[in-house]
């Protein structure tokens, strides 16, 4: 499983953007008056946004998989220093088992302390690499712990068990919003059949003359009107079922390539 670090977001953000604004810019001067104008649009944008999105969802992967073995991890710490082993000896056994993605952070720690430096600047660079919530909350309660001596497996034991309850709790409310999403994407998909029905049985038997009650407006007009509609909603659609699922708003850019590129492909394949 990838990390993917902030300078490759970045990266990807710039290349994907800037790309995404040339085919732009190149849609707006050559091919403006084309009926395939909109088309590039959707190019852009869908350029612009999908290699950050695969990033996210990797990114939210990988911080899925080391918040789900950390519970893990500290009871194997119990386990160990119940053995009379030190906490720097007790993480030193734990790298060498497998704990995902966790495994290869704990082998940094561990080469880090190995240099020379101390448990508790080791593990603040391991919270800094990491910046998952659930770590962020428990690098201070673990160096407080360290700092007051005594048996610090008193902590991680409660420690371990808040971290599964909340792991619990999280996979709960998912578990409570997947019918939310599931709603948005069932609208979308109503919608568009909607304007497929629409041109299939009345903009399409006018086709080049004026709509009843829109004088101004043909159907190859209208047909542009929804499909921007389409386009909008699925985007901001995509966003809201990133945030009630994974809780932020970048999880949601997956959500919105997924339904822009369903809904181009069925209005373009079915109405053409």
């Amino acid at each position: 499983m990838l990390k993917i670090e902030k300078r490759q977001k970045k990266i990807a953000w710039a290349v994907s953007i800037s790309v995404g604004v040339v085919v732009m810019l190149a849609a707006i001067l050559i091919l403006r008056e084309s009926m395939f104008f909109d088309d590039f649009l959707f190019l852009a944008v869908t350029v612009a946004l999908s290699p950050p999105a695969v990033l996210e969802y990797l990114e939210y992967r990988w911080k899925k998989a080391i918040d789900e073995h950390l519970p893990d991890l500290f009871r194997s710490i119990v386990q160990a220093q119940q053995t009379g082993m030190t906490l720097p000896q007790a993480l030193e056994n734990a790298s060498k088992r497998n704990y995902g993605p966790l495994t290869a952070e704990l082998r940094k720690m561990v080469n880090q302390m190995s240099w020379g430096l101390s448990f508790e600047e080791a593990l603040q660079e391991f919270g800094r690499r990491v910046e998952t919530p659930l770590v962020q909350r428990t690098i201070p309660m673990i160096i407080e712990a360290s700092r007051s001596g005594g048996h610090v497996e008193k902590v991680f034991a409660p420690m371990g068990n808040f971290i599964q309850a909340t792991l619990t709790m999280e996979k709960e409310r998912k578990a409570q919003t997947r019918p939310y999403i599931a709603i948005i994407y069932v609208a979308f998909f109503v919608f568009v059949f909607t304007i497929i029905l629409l041109f299939k049985t009345f903009f399409v038997e006018m086709d080049g003359s004026p709509i009843i009650g829109f004088a101004a407006l043909t159907s190859g007009e209208a047909w542009r009107i929804f499909f921007h509609m389409s386009f909008i909603q699925a985007f901001f659609g995509g966003l809201v079922a990133g945030k009630m699922g994974e809780g932020t708003i970048g999880a949601g850019l997956k959500h919105s390539v997924i339904l822009m590129v369903s809904g181009y492909a069925a209005l373009r394949l079915i109405t053409w």
